[in-house]
Protein backbone atom coordinates (compact mmCIF):
# COMPACT_ATOMS: atom_id res chain seq x y z
CA UNK A 1 0.00 0.00 0.00
CA UNK A 2 1.04 3.66 -0.83
CA UNK A 3 1.24 5.93 2.36
CA UNK A 4 0.08 9.54 0.57
CA UNK A 5 -1.18 12.94 2.70
CA UNK A 6 -3.89 15.14 2.39
CA UNK A 7 -2.11 17.47 -0.05
CA UNK A 8 -1.06 15.07 -2.57
CA UNK A 9 -1.47 15.17 -6.43
CA UNK A 10 -2.32 11.19 -6.09
CA UNK A 11 -5.72 12.13 -4.18
CA UNK A 12 -6.95 13.58 -7.26
CA UNK A 13 -7.02 10.40 -9.33
CA UNK A 14 -8.54 8.70 -6.80
CA UNK A 15 -11.27 11.74 -6.55
CA UNK A 16 -11.80 11.28 -10.42
CA UNK A 17 -11.38 7.53 -10.84
CA UNK A 18 -13.59 5.95 -13.43
CA UNK A 19 -14.21 2.50 -14.78
CA UNK A 20 -16.23 3.94 -17.82
CA UNK A 21 -13.51 6.32 -19.32
CA UNK A 22 -11.99 3.94 -21.70
CA UNK A 23 -12.95 4.55 -25.52
CA UNK A 24 -11.88 0.95 -26.52
CA UNK A 25 -14.49 -0.56 -24.07
CA UNK A 26 -17.01 1.51 -24.93
CA UNK A 27 -16.39 0.70 -28.38
CA UNK A 28 -16.14 -3.06 -28.06
CA UNK A 29 -19.32 -2.94 -25.58
CA UNK A 30 -21.49 -0.35 -28.81
CA UNK A 31 -20.47 -3.39 -31.06
CA UNK A 32 -21.85 -6.01 -29.09
CA UNK A 33 -25.19 -4.53 -28.11
CA UNK A 34 -25.90 -3.82 -31.69
CA UNK A 35 -25.00 -7.57 -32.65
CA UNK A 36 -27.49 -8.58 -30.09
CA UNK A 37 -29.76 -6.00 -31.20
CA UNK A 38 -29.82 -7.17 -34.98
CA UNK A 39 -29.16 -10.63 -34.52
CA UNK A 40 -30.36 -11.82 -31.16
CA UNK A 41 -29.92 -15.89 -30.40
CA UNK A 42 -27.58 -15.68 -32.50
CA UNK A 43 -25.34 -12.80 -31.29
CA UNK A 44 -25.33 -15.04 -27.54
CA UNK A 45 -24.28 -18.07 -28.85
CA UNK A 46 -21.68 -16.63 -30.81
CA UNK A 47 -20.44 -14.31 -27.63
CA UNK A 48 -20.82 -17.03 -25.12
CA UNK A 49 -18.40 -19.21 -27.29
CA UNK A 50 -15.75 -16.36 -27.92
CA UNK A 51 -15.73 -15.58 -24.16
CA UNK A 52 -16.63 -18.06 -21.90
CA UNK A 53 -15.15 -20.77 -24.26
CA UNK A 54 -19.14 -22.54 -24.28
CA UNK A 55 -20.77 -23.40 -27.09
CA UNK A 56 -24.52 -23.47 -27.07
CA UNK A 57 -27.66 -24.20 -29.13
CA UNK A 58 -30.35 -21.45 -29.16
CA UNK A 59 -32.66 -24.00 -26.76
CA UNK A 60 -29.53 -24.13 -24.22
CA UNK A 61 -29.96 -20.42 -23.56
CA UNK A 62 -32.67 -20.67 -21.03
CA UNK A 63 -31.49 -23.12 -17.82
CA UNK A 64 -34.36 -25.97 -17.63
CA UNK A 65 -36.17 -27.09 -14.93
CA UNK A 66 -34.08 -30.35 -14.48
CA UNK A 67 -31.46 -28.69 -14.73
CA UNK A 68 -32.71 -26.21 -11.70
CA UNK A 69 -33.83 -29.43 -10.13
CA UNK A 70 -30.09 -31.12 -10.27
CA UNK A 71 -28.58 -27.99 -8.49
CA UNK A 72 -30.23 -29.51 -5.51
CA UNK A 73 -27.92 -32.65 -5.50
CA UNK A 74 -24.51 -30.41 -5.91
CA UNK A 75 -25.00 -28.52 -2.53
CA UNK A 76 -23.98 -28.88 1.32
CA UNK A 77 -27.28 -29.65 3.16
CA UNK A 78 -27.47 -27.18 5.41
CA UNK A 79 -26.90 -24.43 2.75
CA UNK A 80 -31.05 -24.11 2.16
CA UNK A 81 -31.48 -23.78 6.70
CA UNK A 82 -28.47 -21.32 6.38
CA UNK A 83 -30.39 -19.53 3.79
CA UNK A 84 -33.50 -19.32 5.45
CA UNK A 85 -32.04 -16.86 8.53
CA UNK A 86 -30.11 -14.50 6.18
CA UNK A 87 -33.94 -14.07 3.43
CA UNK A 88 -35.68 -12.80 6.57
CA UNK A 89 -33.07 -10.64 7.36
CA UNK A 90 -33.49 -9.24 3.84
CA UNK A 91 -36.82 -9.19 4.02
CA UNK A 92 -37.20 -7.42 7.38
CA UNK A 93 -35.55 -4.70 6.35
CA UNK A 94 -37.19 -4.20 3.11
CA UNK A 95 -40.46 -4.31 4.26
CA UNK A 96 -39.65 -1.37 6.42
CA UNK A 97 -38.18 0.56 3.78
CA UNK A 98 -42.20 0.07 1.17
CA UNK A 99 -42.95 2.91 0.13
CA UNK A 100 -47.35 3.27 0.07
CA UNK A 101 -49.41 5.28 -2.03
CA UNK A 102 -50.73 8.33 -0.47
CA UNK A 103 -53.69 11.03 -0.60
CA UNK A 104 -53.90 14.74 1.15
CA UNK A 105 -57.93 16.40 0.92
CA UNK A 106 -58.31 19.90 1.22
CA UNK A 107 -61.92 21.40 2.07
CA UNK A 108 -62.09 23.00 -1.12
CA UNK A 109 -62.69 19.71 -2.61
CA UNK A 110 -58.45 18.81 -4.02
CA UNK A 111 -57.26 15.48 -3.83
CA UNK A 112 -53.46 15.24 -4.89
CA UNK A 113 -51.35 12.04 -4.16
CA UNK A 114 -49.10 9.63 -5.37
CA UNK A 115 -49.55 5.49 -6.27
CA UNK A 116 -47.01 3.60 -6.23
CA UNK A 117 -47.21 0.69 -8.57
CA UNK A 118 -44.22 -2.52 -9.13
CA UNK A 119 -42.50 -2.64 -12.65
CA UNK A 120 -43.72 -5.37 -14.54
CA UNK A 121 -40.59 -7.22 -15.35
CA UNK A 122 -36.62 -6.51 -14.06
CA UNK A 123 -33.97 -8.35 -15.63
CA UNK A 124 -30.70 -9.19 -12.17
CA UNK A 125 -28.00 -9.44 -13.28
CA UNK A 126 -25.50 -12.29 -11.31
CA UNK A 127 -21.54 -11.92 -12.06
CA UNK A 128 -19.72 -15.02 -11.90
CA UNK A 129 -16.28 -14.63 -13.35
CA UNK A 130 -13.63 -14.68 -10.60
CA UNK A 131 -16.08 -16.05 -8.26
CA UNK A 132 -19.76 -16.88 -8.43
CA UNK A 133 -21.66 -14.00 -6.26
CA UNK A 134 -24.28 -16.15 -4.78
CA UNK A 135 -25.30 -13.33 -2.11
CA UNK A 136 -26.00 -11.10 -5.00
CA UNK A 137 -29.12 -13.22 -5.70
CA UNK A 138 -31.16 -12.58 -2.70
CA UNK A 139 -29.38 -9.33 -2.20
CA UNK A 140 -30.98 -8.04 -5.60
CA UNK A 141 -34.21 -10.54 -5.47
CA UNK A 142 -36.01 -10.48 -2.32
CA UNK A 143 -36.19 -5.66 -2.89
CA UNK A 144 -37.73 -6.57 -6.48
CA UNK A 145 -40.41 -9.47 -4.90
CA UNK A 146 -41.22 -7.38 -2.01
CA UNK A 147 -42.07 -4.31 -4.40
CA UNK A 148 -44.09 -6.47 -5.74
CA UNK A 149 -42.37 -7.02 -9.71
CA UNK A 150 -44.67 -9.38 -11.40
CA UNK A 151 -41.63 -11.46 -13.10
CA UNK A 152 -37.98 -11.59 -12.59
CA UNK A 153 -34.91 -12.64 -15.07
CA UNK A 154 -31.88 -13.64 -13.78
CA UNK A 155 -28.84 -13.70 -16.39
CA UNK A 156 -25.02 -15.72 -14.73
CA UNK A 157 -22.73 -15.96 -17.28
CA UNK A 158 -21.83 -19.82 -17.78
CA UNK A 159 -18.71 -21.51 -16.34
CA UNK A 160 -16.22 -23.66 -18.55
CA UNK A 161 -18.47 -26.67 -18.97
CA UNK A 162 -21.40 -23.81 -19.83
CA UNK A 163 -23.34 -24.24 -16.12
CA UNK A 164 -24.19 -21.70 -13.86
CA UNK A 165 -22.85 -22.27 -10.28
CA UNK A 166 -25.60 -24.78 -8.46
CA UNK A 167 -25.52 -22.87 -5.53
CA UNK A 168 -27.07 -19.53 -7.29
CA UNK A 169 -29.76 -22.16 -9.32
CA UNK A 170 -31.17 -23.06 -5.94
CA UNK A 171 -31.11 -19.38 -4.40
CA UNK A 172 -33.06 -18.42 -7.28
CA UNK A 173 -35.31 -21.32 -7.20
CA UNK A 174 -36.29 -20.75 -3.74
CA UNK A 175 -37.06 -17.41 -4.14
CA UNK A 176 -39.31 -17.76 -7.14
CA UNK A 177 -37.05 -16.21 -10.37
CA UNK A 178 -39.27 -16.96 -12.98
CA UNK A 179 -36.48 -17.46 -16.06
CA UNK A 180 -32.64 -18.33 -15.67
CA UNK A 181 -30.23 -17.96 -18.66
CA UNK A 182 -26.95 -18.78 -18.67
CA UNK A 183 -25.48 -15.62 -20.48
CA UNK A 184 -23.03 -13.04 -19.14
CA UNK A 185 -21.02 -10.04 -20.33
CA UNK A 186 -22.25 -7.04 -22.26
CA UNK A 187 -24.21 -9.44 -24.29
CA UNK A 188 -26.24 -10.91 -21.28
CA UNK A 189 -27.35 -6.97 -20.96
CA UNK A 190 -28.04 -6.62 -24.40
CA UNK A 191 -30.43 -9.30 -24.33
CA UNK A 192 -32.11 -8.31 -21.36
CA UNK A 193 -32.74 -4.79 -22.49
CA UNK A 194 -33.77 -5.69 -26.38
CA UNK A 195 -34.84 -9.02 -26.16
CA UNK A 196 -34.52 -12.07 -28.24
CA UNK A 197 -36.36 -14.69 -29.31
CA UNK A 198 -35.49 -16.88 -26.50
CA UNK A 199 -35.38 -13.72 -23.96
CA UNK A 200 -38.28 -11.36 -23.41
CA UNK A 201 -37.03 -7.71 -23.07
CA UNK A 202 -36.75 -6.17 -19.24
CA UNK A 203 -38.22 -2.83 -17.65
CA UNK A 204 -35.20 -2.68 -15.50
CA UNK A 205 -31.81 -4.33 -15.24
CA UNK A 206 -29.98 -4.48 -11.62
CA UNK A 207 -26.98 -6.00 -10.21
CA UNK A 208 -23.12 -5.46 -10.47
CA UNK A 209 -20.51 -6.58 -12.78
CA UNK A 210 -17.00 -6.10 -14.38
CA UNK A 211 -16.04 -2.70 -16.82
CA UNK A 212 -18.48 -4.63 -20.03
CA UNK A 213 -21.45 -5.05 -18.06
CA UNK A 214 -21.30 -1.82 -16.17
CA UNK A 215 -20.35 0.15 -19.67
CA UNK A 216 -23.16 -1.84 -21.20
CA UNK A 217 -25.81 -0.97 -18.79
CA UNK A 218 -24.65 2.52 -19.39
CA UNK A 219 -25.48 2.57 -23.03
CA UNK A 220 -28.64 0.96 -22.65
CA UNK A 221 -30.02 2.85 -20.33
CA UNK A 222 -33.26 5.00 -21.88
CA UNK A 223 -33.95 1.64 -23.58
CA UNK A 224 -34.32 0.19 -20.16
CA UNK A 225 -34.24 1.59 -16.50
CA UNK A 226 -30.94 0.55 -14.59
CA UNK A 227 -30.61 0.54 -10.64
CA UNK A 228 -26.59 2.46 -11.22
CA UNK A 229 -23.11 2.23 -12.67
CA UNK A 230 -21.82 -0.51 -10.06
CA UNK A 231 -17.98 -1.74 -11.19
CA UNK A 232 -15.34 -3.19 -8.79
CA UNK A 233 -16.01 -3.52 -5.31
CA UNK A 234 -14.41 -0.16 -2.91
CA UNK A 235 -13.73 0.27 1.27
CA UNK A 236 -12.52 3.28 2.97
CA UNK A 237 -11.71 2.50 6.59
CA UNK A 238 -11.79 5.82 9.17
CA UNK A 239 -9.36 5.35 11.96
CA UNK A 240 -7.06 6.74 14.56
CA UNK A 241 -4.75 5.60 17.09
CA UNK A 242 -7.00 4.01 19.48
CA UNK A 243 -8.41 1.64 16.62
CA UNK A 244 -7.71 -2.09 16.13
CA UNK A 245 -5.10 -2.61 13.76
CA UNK A 246 -5.28 -6.31 13.58
CA UNK A 247 -9.42 -5.69 12.02
CA UNK A 248 -7.85 -3.15 10.01
CA UNK A 249 -5.59 -5.51 8.36
CA UNK A 250 -8.22 -7.83 8.07
CA UNK A 251 -10.84 -5.86 6.67
CA UNK A 252 -8.07 -4.29 4.03
CA UNK A 253 -7.06 -8.41 3.21
CA UNK A 254 -10.53 -9.40 2.12
CA UNK A 255 -11.13 -6.27 0.10
CA UNK A 256 -8.24 -7.35 -1.86
CA UNK A 257 -9.80 -10.60 -2.54
CA UNK A 258 -12.02 -9.11 -4.92
CA UNK A 259 -10.04 -8.35 -8.32
CA UNK A 260 -9.45 -5.10 -9.55
CA UNK A 261 -11.15 -3.65 -5.95
CA UNK A 262 -10.06 -0.39 -3.98
CA UNK A 263 -8.75 -0.18 -0.48
CA UNK A 264 -7.59 2.83 1.14
CA UNK A 265 -7.36 3.87 5.16
CA UNK A 266 -7.67 6.99 5.53
CA UNK A 267 -6.36 7.96 9.27
CA UNK A 268 -4.47 10.85 11.20
CA UNK A 269 -2.18 8.27 12.86
CA UNK A 270 1.27 8.17 11.51
CA UNK A 271 2.04 4.99 13.41
CA UNK A 272 -0.83 3.37 12.26
CA UNK A 273 -0.28 4.08 9.01
CA UNK A 274 3.25 2.11 9.19
CA UNK A 275 1.63 -0.72 10.78
CA UNK A 276 -0.71 -0.94 8.51
CA UNK A 277 1.65 -0.59 5.51
CA UNK A 278 4.52 -2.73 7.19
CA UNK A 279 2.02 -5.80 7.16
CA UNK A 280 0.07 -5.19 3.87
CA UNK A 281 0.30 -5.95 -0.09
CA UNK A 282 -2.20 -4.89 -1.79
CA UNK A 283 -1.91 -3.67 -4.88
CA UNK A 284 -4.43 -1.07 -5.40
CA UNK A 285 -4.47 -0.04 -1.82
CA UNK A 286 -3.67 3.64 -0.48
CA UNK A 287 -2.95 4.87 3.32
CA UNK A 288 -4.07 8.53 3.56
CA UNK A 289 -2.46 10.58 6.23
CA UNK A 290 -5.28 13.97 7.21
CA UNK A 291 -3.90 16.54 10.31
CA UNK A 292 -7.30 15.15 11.74
CA UNK A 293 -10.92 13.03 11.86
CA UNK A 294 -12.66 16.00 10.37
CA UNK A 295 -10.20 16.22 7.50
CA UNK A 296 -10.58 12.03 7.00
CA UNK A 297 -14.00 12.84 6.76
CA UNK A 298 -13.49 14.90 3.65
CA UNK A 299 -11.48 13.35 2.15
CA UNK A 300 -13.91 10.11 2.47
CA UNK A 301 -16.94 12.64 1.30
CA UNK A 302 -14.56 13.31 -2.05
CA UNK A 303 -13.71 9.47 -2.67
CA UNK A 304 -17.39 9.07 -2.26
CA UNK A 305 -16.91 5.19 -1.60
CA UNK A 306 -18.94 2.08 -1.76
CA UNK A 307 -18.09 0.71 1.80
CA UNK A 308 -17.28 2.89 4.54
CA UNK A 309 -16.04 1.73 7.82
CA UNK A 310 -15.94 4.20 10.67
CA UNK A 311 -13.36 2.56 13.19
CA UNK A 312 -12.56 5.09 15.94
CA UNK A 313 -14.45 5.12 19.70
CA UNK A 314 -17.21 7.61 18.78
CA UNK A 315 -18.32 6.91 15.22
CA UNK A 316 -21.44 8.06 15.42
CA UNK A 317 -19.60 11.83 15.75
CA UNK A 318 -18.30 11.28 12.29
CA UNK A 319 -21.60 9.73 10.67
CA UNK A 320 -22.83 13.30 11.42
CA UNK A 321 -20.21 14.93 8.38
CA UNK A 322 -20.89 11.99 5.93
CA UNK A 323 -22.56 13.01 2.80
CA UNK A 324 -21.35 10.26 0.10
CA UNK A 325 -21.02 6.39 0.75
CA UNK A 326 -23.19 3.63 -0.45
CA UNK A 327 -23.21 1.84 2.80
CA UNK A 328 -21.32 3.01 6.19
CA UNK A 329 -20.58 0.25 8.51
CA UNK A 330 -19.81 1.49 12.38
CA UNK A 331 -17.91 0.66 15.15
CA UNK A 332 -15.48 -1.99 15.74
CA UNK A 333 -17.38 -5.40 14.74
CA UNK A 334 -19.54 -4.12 12.20
CA UNK A 335 -17.38 -5.65 9.17
CA UNK A 336 -18.21 -4.99 5.26
CA UNK A 337 -18.45 -9.14 5.33
CA UNK A 338 -21.71 -8.61 7.56
CA UNK A 339 -23.18 -5.85 4.87
CA UNK A 340 -21.92 -8.42 1.99
CA UNK A 341 -23.98 -11.69 2.99
CA UNK A 342 -26.35 -11.60 6.30
CA UNK A 343 -26.99 -7.82 7.83
CA UNK A 344 -30.31 -7.12 5.31
CA UNK A 345 -29.49 -3.85 2.82
CA UNK A 346 -28.69 -5.10 -0.38
CA UNK A 347 -24.88 -5.13 -1.19
CA UNK A 348 -25.50 -3.37 -4.34
CA UNK A 349 -24.00 -0.21 -3.87
CA UNK A 350 -22.76 2.83 -5.85
CA UNK A 351 -19.10 2.93 -6.47
CA UNK A 352 -16.69 4.78 -8.41
CA UNK A 353 -17.54 7.88 -6.80
CA UNK A 354 -21.36 7.55 -8.10
CA UNK A 355 -22.42 7.30 -3.84
CA UNK A 356 -22.66 11.37 -4.77
CA UNK A 357 -25.83 10.76 -6.58
CA UNK A 358 -26.89 7.38 -6.31
CA UNK A 359 -27.80 5.19 -3.91
CA UNK A 360 -27.79 1.35 -2.66
CA UNK A 361 -30.39 -0.98 -4.51
CA UNK A 362 -33.40 -0.62 -2.26
CA UNK A 363 -37.21 -1.73 -3.19
CA UNK A 364 -37.84 1.80 -4.83
CA UNK A 365 -35.91 0.71 -7.37
CA UNK A 366 -38.58 -1.94 -8.07
CA UNK A 367 -41.38 0.76 -8.27
CA UNK A 368 -42.79 3.36 -10.13
CA UNK A 369 -45.28 6.53 -9.12
CA UNK A 370 -47.67 8.49 -10.93
CA UNK A 371 -49.50 11.53 -9.58
CA UNK A 372 -53.39 11.72 -8.70
CA UNK A 373 -54.62 14.62 -9.33
CA UNK A 374 -58.74 15.79 -8.70
CA UNK A 375 -60.55 18.95 -8.24
CA UNK A 376 -63.99 20.04 -7.84
CA UNK A 377 -65.28 23.06 -9.58
CA UNK A 378 -65.34 25.27 -7.05
CA UNK A 379 -61.37 24.35 -6.29
CA UNK A 380 -60.52 24.97 -10.18
CA UNK A 381 -62.58 28.53 -9.77
CA UNK A 382 -59.82 29.38 -7.02
CA UNK A 383 -56.90 28.97 -9.11
CA UNK A 384 -58.06 30.59 -12.52
CA UNK A 385 -55.97 33.56 -11.52
CA UNK A 386 -53.05 32.35 -10.83
CA UNK A 387 -53.01 29.95 -13.79
CA UNK A 388 -53.97 32.97 -16.14
CA UNK A 389 -51.04 34.82 -15.04
CA UNK A 390 -48.60 32.05 -15.55
CA UNK A 391 -50.05 31.14 -18.96
CA UNK A 392 -49.84 34.49 -20.05
CA UNK A 393 -46.64 34.91 -19.54
CA UNK A 394 -45.41 31.40 -21.59
CA UNK A 395 -47.85 32.37 -23.78
CA UNK A 396 -50.21 29.36 -23.79
CA UNK A 397 -53.24 30.94 -24.01
CA UNK A 398 -55.22 27.33 -25.13
CA UNK A 399 -53.76 26.11 -21.99
CA UNK A 400 -56.00 28.94 -19.81
CA UNK A 401 -59.23 28.38 -22.33
CA UNK A 402 -59.42 25.00 -21.56
CA UNK A 403 -60.05 25.99 -17.43
CA UNK A 404 -62.57 28.92 -18.77
CA UNK A 405 -64.10 26.40 -20.98
CA UNK A 406 -65.67 24.57 -17.39
CA UNK A 407 -67.33 27.66 -16.34
CA UNK A 408 -69.08 28.36 -19.42
CA UNK A 409 -73.34 28.10 -18.88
Amino acid sequence: MKIIRFSSKQLEKIYNRSVLKKKRVEEKVRKIIDDVRIYGDEALIKYTKKFDGVKLMPRQLRVSEIEISGAYQNISPNFVASLKVIIENVNRFYRKALKKSWRIKDGDGVVLGENYTPLERVGVYIPAGTAPLVSTVYMTVLPAKIAGVKKIALASPPDKNGFINPHILVVANLLHVDEIYRIGGAQGIAALAYGTKTIPAVDKIVGPGNIYVSEAKRQVFGQVGIDMIAGPTELVIIANRFSNSKFIIADLCAQAEHAKSLAILITNSKALAQEVKSQLDVQDGYIILTKNLEQAVQVSNKIAPEHLEILVQNPNRLLKGIRNAGAVFLGPYSPVAVGDYVAGPSHVLPTDGTARFFSGLSVADFLKSNYILSYTKKALEKIKDPLEKIAGIEGLIKHLDSVKVRFIQ
